[in-house]
């Protein structure tokens, strides 16, 4: 009886820094071979698989929906290869990770996810900082993060992998209540904030006439000058406290479109560090993808608290 089929690892491992990085140079640089020498990995696994699992575009090469369904399979197995090695050899992941995160979703994904993962790589060096999703993507451009969780605007960065859809909402104390003619008072985040951006676009839009009354870098100062009713704002309905109530079409305010929390990489990432970056990445999209940071209890709270 014939054997069937293998899969060589070091191209499978190949196949997905490259979808990472969204670009061959970049991805051989992180493994230390030629373009070419990972071209050929690359034509090899196609061969292996009778599929074509790259795509080039204009920004680079983006996996191919063949390509989209090894990866999800091949990070599994990396993993669990990896671990068995490290298990079996008593040597762990070592490196530096620069990891940048919203400050509305760090307590979550901090509690949640931060901790597990220096349990399992304790020789990794992680440094974790909170920043608007603007800031986050200026700091991966310039190399001084590795990855990040961050909103997919208003930065120009190129297509990140989707974690979660946020859910914005309208927010406002219980009390609060809107005069037609008045210019809308809002409590802001500065400029480099996505639902900033998708607030102000929402009021210019319907014609709406806003003012900032306050401005804080701090979603805990923003979400308190909302429960005294200060002014109205722009939050994740999963932020809403029971002081808060969420502000719709029926209130005159124009609808909200969505954003997607994003996981974006450097393209100048240390190749020492990459098996350490891609394990951070693989435990954010095991906990995140799809349902986000929010624990299930705490979205149900929120959800019967804001009467929504």
């Amino acid at each position: 009886m014939g054997e069937g089929p293998s899969l060589d690892l070091e191209a499978l491992r190949s196949f997905v820094t490259v979808a990472q990085q969204g670009s061959l140079a970049g991805a051989a640089a992180l493994r230390h071979r030629t373009v070419s020498a990972l071209s050929m990995q690359i034509k090899r696994l196609e061969q292996r698989l009778d599929a074509r699992l790259l795509i080039r575009g204009p920004r680079g090469v983006s996996p191919s929906p063949a390509g989209e369904a090894l990866l999800q399979e091949a990070r599994e197995l990396l993993r669990q290869h990896d671990s068995l090695v490290a298990r079996l050899t008593g040597q762990g992941l070592s490196g530096r990770v620069r990891f940048g995160m919203p400050e509305g979703y760090a307590p979550h994904l901090v509690e949640q996810i931060l901790p597990d993962f220096l349990a399992s790589h304790p020789n990794v060096l992680l440094e974790a900082v909170t920043a608007p999703s603007g800031e986050l993507a200026r700091r991966l451009e310039r190399g001084e993060l590795s990855l990040a969780v961050a909103l997919d605007r208003p930065h120009q960065l190129g297509a990140g992998e989707s974690l979660w859809q946020t859910a914005p909402v309208w927010a406002a104390s219980r009390e609060f209540r809107l005069t037609d003619d008045a210019p809308l008072p809002l409590a802001l985040h500065p400029l480099d904030c996505p639902f900033r951006s998708l607030g102000v676009e929402a009021l210019d839009s319907q014609g709406r006439d806003w003012y900032a009354v306050f401005t804080s870098t701090s979603i805990h100062a923003v979400e308190k000058a909302v429960e005294v009713g200060l002014a109205v704002s722009i939050l994740d309905r999963q932020r809403l406290t029971p002081r808060m109530r969420v502000l719709d079409e029926r209130d005159g305010l124009p609808e909200l479109s969505h954003s997607h929390a994003c996981l974006y990489f450097s393209r100048r990432i240390a190749a020492a560090s990459w098996p350490a970056v891609d394990a951070l990445a693989t435990l954010l999209r095991q906990r995140l993808s799809g349902a986000g940071p929010w624990p299930a209890h705490g979205r149900e709270s929120r959800q019967m608290n804001s009467g929504s």
